[in-house]
């Protein structure tokens, strides 16, 4: 179990998404840790209350809803943590490129409105919900081929370019939150190669140490929460703590 000793208990988190596979498994273990007091699960699905569990119903395509869900979550106080737990590689509507021949407008449209577009406005909604007396953190998924520097192999053009898009908008709010709120810090999070429907498709190569249950990402992942302070903020990090480069 993390400590999560860095914030000031009792904590009250939201995760955005909490119905996918990372993001369940990060609202599990939240509920498990004694310092936590609430959580607030968000999702497109109706999830069922239980002790210390908020469910909120959330469509992160609609801003409307956003405003619903940051009306709530405001009744219930300041928040130390907010972890937005969402992105799309493929869907119904949308399929890694491969090559620049399969570009496609709606595709790519569809790739920055989930993976770039709905944090960004989980970021105006809730960043003004952060605590201001003591650390907060606001952190979403992001991905190492969103990487600039780091990309080597080409392909998957729209994940990767609103990946990229993200970690910019996070540095962005970043700067403008050192000045609102300075003890709260805002990241991204790299939860590397996750056993979930997102990967799925593409774990055949993937080496079995570093295929991760998404209980074991979900506590590496909060590990690097607890680890962080407002210095690090408008970083992206990987699972292991280390910097993934712009």
């Amino acid at each position: 179990m993390v400590d999560l000793a860095s914030f000031r208990a009792p904590l009250r988190c939201a995760v955005v998404g909490a119905s996918g596979g990372i993001g369940a498994a990060l609202v599990a273990a939240l509920l498990e840790h004694p310092a936590v007091s609430e959580v607030h699960a968000l999702s497109r699905r109706d999830l069922a209350a239980a002790p210390r569990l908020v469910p909120t119903t959330l469509d992160l395509l609609d801003e409307d809803s956003l405003t619903r869900a940051a009306e709530v979550l405001r009744a219930h106080g300041p928040l130390d943590l907010v972890i937005v737990a969402t992105g799309v590689l493929h869907d119904t509507a949308v399929q890694p490129e491969k090559r620049w021949e399969a570009l496609d407008a709606a595709s790519l449209a569809h790739s920055f409105a989930v993976n770039a577009i709905g944090p960004a406005l989980c970021a105006r909604h809730f960043l003004p919900l952060l605590r201001t007396d003591a650390k907060a953190v606001f952190a979403a998924l992001s991905a190492r081929v969103g990487s600039i520097g780091d990309n080597r192999a080409g392909g998957w053009y729209g994940y990767r370019a609103s990946k990229a898009a993200l970690n910019m908008l996070l540095k962005t709010f970043a700067l403008e939150l050192a000045r609102r709120n300075p003890r709260a810090c805002c990241i991204g999070l790299h939860p590397g190669t996750v056993d979930t429907g997102l990967s799925q498709p593409f774990q055949q190569r993937v080496p079995a140490a570093r295929l991760f249950t998404p209980t074991y990402a979900a506590q590496r992942l909060l590990a690097v929460v607890d680890g962080v302070a407002a210095a690090d903020s408008g970083q992206v990090f990987a699972w292991d703590g280390t910097v993934v480069p712009p």
